[in-house]
């Protein structure tokens, strides 16, 4: 049964130059890839709520973000047996520091320029970037679709 996954990508803007903040994951769900803040969606919560928790979960609340807007949904079946849709939004960075509180999960934040971002990319954040870029909002997974099965 797909699961429901919700994040924010913080984005920091300097000048020309934009920075994504990701840390690395250390869980059994894609150890060793680069993501963004997020989990899952929890009972009766707003899509918007739910990626807000997890940020404030992951990284702190000295970390301060505004401007928050709908980025994308991915159908994210990559890492196989797991089956997500995962929504994101983006978010400004205003002010702090985000801080890691989920060290058993992830390692510390990191700031990436968006043009040069760290590899592996968790695959949806990987998708995320290119919405970012392109205003793609719509990412489906590499099954086949309903009329090819029929």
């Amino acid at each position: 049964m797909p699961k429901a996954g919700v994040g924010v990508l913080v984005l920091k803007r300097q000048g020309p130059k934009t920075y994504i903040m990701l840390h690395q994951r250390k869980g059994s769900h894609g150890p060793g890839y680069w993501g963004s803040g997020g989990g899952h969606l929890e009972l009766g919560e707003s899509l918007l709520a739910g990626a807000l928790r997890e940020l404030k979960e992951e990284a702190g609340s000295d970390i301060k973000v505004g401007e928050l807007k709908f980025l994308g949904v991915v159908n994210f079946t990559e890492l196989k047996p797991k089956h997500y849709v995962d929504i994101s939004f983006t978010a400004e960075w205003l002010s702090g520091e985000p801080t890691n509180h989920a060290p058993k999960e992830t390692t510390g934040w990191q700031w990436f320029d968006v043009e040069k971002p760290p590899k592996p990319l968790f695959p949806p954040v990987e998708k995320y970037l290119i919405a970012i870029k392109t205003g793609q909002s719509f990412f489906d997974s590499h099954f086949k679709t309903y009329q090819e099965l029929i």
